[in-house]
């Protein structure tokens, strides 16, 4: 299956000029591999522990950033035996992963108007997607849309940026300034706490299994850390050993204070029969 764009999308056009463009320069920078692949590598982990049993699943994965420039989750599932759709709102994102073959079958279209039949898919992936919407009310669109698209008693899977985390909290601050100092590389948008998410998912027809926190490294260091690393060194891929020291950060997810320390709020759910 080719990149297929889909043309239908709700106020999409501005924002999908935005992030080609940002697809574009990724592209040609070969910006921040190393870092994507050590939060995939996080996200996978995650994954081991919430997704269950979903052997011969249809998945559909939304956002295709981390296909296209790390190694991504696509993979993640195919190799469980499932078949994984993906779509991006950017067609030179949804490309990038298509080409990398992170992810082999890809539509770009908008997470808020899916150009899918109700109830086709057994699971959704959407790890940081719905945290880059101006408003509660985008966010709220998406959760009924991918709770259109799963069949009943299917599994949402879904990740965003954790409003308590103190430096997610500075940043939602003035993220215009954050962005132009270069310490933000693209737009982000509202985001939800866990308790509020939980809220935005029961109105939208899902029962919620469980709320948690993810990425508990220092994410500014560990990023200033892989950028130096792939300048001067030109490393890619992280080492064994610097995984295993990034994963030690998330036994912080056990801990009272998960929600300060996460960097995402994660959460799987399942849609009411």
């Amino acid at each position: 299956m080719r990149v297929k764009a889909v043309a239908r999308a709700e106020n999409a056009g501005p924002q999908r000029a935005y992030w080609d463009a940002v697809g574009r320069q990724w592209q040609a920078r070969r910006y921040g591999e190393l870092w994507r692949r050590c939060s995939d590598e996080i996200h996978r982990l995650w994954l081991d522990k919430a997704a269950g049993d979903l052997r011969g699943a249809l998945v559909l994965k939304t956002d295709l950033f981390d296909e296209a420039f790390g190694d991504g989750l696509a993979e993640w599932f195919e190799q469980r035996g499932n078949r994984v759709i993906g779509c991006d709102l950017a067609f030179s994102t949804a490309r990038g992963a298509f080409q990398r073959r992170n992810c082999k079958a890809s539509v770009v279209t908008d997470v808020r108007h899916l150009p899918f039949n109700s109830g086709r898919f057994d699971c959704v992936l959407s790890d940081s997607t719905l945290d880059h919407f101006e408003n509660e009310k985008q966010i709220q669109r998406s959760l009924e849309e991918l709770s259109r698209v799963l069949s009943p008693r299917g599994t949402l899977l879904l990740t965003m940026d954790n409003p308590r985390h103190p430096l997610v909290a500075l940043r939602n601050l003035y993220p215009a300034i954050w962005q132009r100092l270069g310490a933000v590389p693209y737009s982000v948008g509202v985001t939800c706490s866990a308790r509020r998410l939980r809220q935005l998912l029961e109105a939208a027809g899902f029962e919620v299994i469980e709320t948690g926190a993810i990425l508990h490294a220092p994410r500014v260091l560990v990023v200033a850390v892989c950028r130096w690393i792939e300048k001067l060194r030109g490393v890619r891929e992280p080492a064994a050993w610097w995984l295993r020291w990034l994963n030690r950060f998330e036994m912080l997810g056990r801990l009272p204070c998960r929600q300060l320390t996460g960097h995402f709020v994660a959460v799987a759910a399942r849609k009411s029969a």
